[in-house]
């Protein structure tokens, strides 16, 4: 990985219908990933390998306690019914790869959900069951997209491509799941039934598209799209922006201008519970 420039976080908020955007709280320090919380007070975001929540009006962040697993990466999250996090840690106990736990809302010790990593989780299935994630196998040159049940088990493999596929997130009807895959040669956006069936490509670009997140009113999709190639990668510090696609007139929107960002910005689900805004990160260098 190469290594990130100083940088300005400036944690935002955007109105999906105006396109208005507000700025809730800004650090010289490197931030990622904002969850929006079920009741929609707050937010949840990493950062140097601990979790903080902010709430949606801003002011000074606290620190969630997270126990021994205080390398947490960026692919974070809050269950269906908001009593628990989802969290991937870069485990010393396994060899130092990223492992999947979960943990109380508020806080508290993890419990290891996968025993294998890399392990980066993207989705919480609707009725609480089941986790989406992306990982990497030693049978398997590129990543894939795999699910378990909740309180661990064995692992499920739901997508064989050549290329890269990544980023699963459920629909809020639990049916499908949407997700990007290098599997036209192009990093793009797709759907598959949740098991892993009937994959259809969402959306045809030039450009290298990332994290694809349908709202809680299952109405529009959110996804980041780098301007320029960056094959199967998706890098920090590009030009990228916020698009927006309708999923019942199939019309594609950009939702923000081109800013500077990528890896942080939108890594993991972050509507709020209305359907009305979006949280996301932008950077400025220093």
């Amino acid at each position: 990985m190469s290594e990130i420039p100083a940088v300005k976080s400036s944690l935002e908020i955007i109105n999906i219908e105006t396109k208005a955007r507000r700025v809730i709280h800004s650090s010289d320090t490197l931030f990622e990933a904002p969850n929006w919380s079920r009741d929609g007070n707050y937010l949840i975001f990493n950062s140097e390998g601990s979790l903080y929540k902010i709430s949606t009006t801003g002011g000074e962040p606290g620190h969630i306690p997270t126990g021994f697993a205080n390398d947490n990466n960026n692919d974070h999250g809050i269950s269906p019914d908001g009593t628990q996090l989802v969290i991937s840690h870069f485990s010393e106990q396994h060899d130092g790869k990223s492992i999947i736990y979960t943990l109380p809302i508020e806080g508290g010790e993890p419990k290891c959900i996968t025993n294998k990593g890399h392990s980066f989780w993207h989705g919480w299935s609707p009725d609480g069951s089941t986790l989406a994630y992306v990982a990497g196998r030693p049978e398997h040159e590129k990543f894939k997209i795999y699910t378990i049940n909740v309180n661990g088990g064995e692992e499920k493999q739901i997508t064989f491509t050549e290329g890269l596929d990544d980023g699963p997130d459920y629909s809020p009807c639990g049916k499908y799941i949407y997700y990007n895959s290098y599997q036209t040669g192009m990093m793009q956006i797709w759907r598959m039934d949740a098991d892993g069936s009937n994959q259809k490509q969402m959306v045809e670009s030039p450009h290298t598209d990332w994290f694809a997140h349908p709202s809680p009113d299952g109405k529009h999709l959110v996804f980041i799209r780098y301007m320029e190639d960056q094959i199967e990668d998706h890098p920090f510090g590009k030009d990228v922006k916020l698009m927006l696609l309708n999923l019942e007139t199939n019309a594609l929107q950009d939702l923000t201008e081109i800013f500077y960002g990528g890896q942080g910005s939108i890594n993991v689900p972050s509507w709020a519970p209305d359907s009305k805004e979006l949280a996301f990160v932008s950077y400025k260098k220093n």
